[in-house]
């Protein structure tokens, strides 16, 4: 008998749970939601050059810097972007200004 009420299928689940539950979710979720949103927003700049997003962006530009080299990475974001670049290299923005 001791067995029998220690045993979980013996109780039915949705009887647990209140139904409050779902309604308590939503207004959490949109507040998630929004946070985030909150913490990937950039602003944008006038600067061009590779994008922030999330954080990547620097990562790329940084492996880019220490994979090709400087003069190769310099001169493929000027190919891509122009004279004037904005990279991130060790976690610093950087400008490259070439002509």
């Amino acid at each position: 008998m001791g067995l029998e009420t220690l045993n979980p299928l013996h109780y039915n689940i949705t009887s647990l749970v209140p139904d409050t539950m779902p309604v308590a979710t939503v207004p959490i979720l949109i507040l998630m939601c929004f946070l985030f949103l909150m913490w990937n927003h950039e602003e944008t700049s006038s600067i061009p050059g590779p994008g922030y997003c999330m954080g990547i962006g620097p990562l790329l530009s940084h492996g880019r810097f220490l994979w090709m080299g400087v003069g190769k990475a310099c001169n493929y974001y000027n190919k891509t972007y122009g004279e004037f670049v904005r990279v991130w290299i060790s976690g610093e923005e950087t400008f490259i200004i070439s002509k």
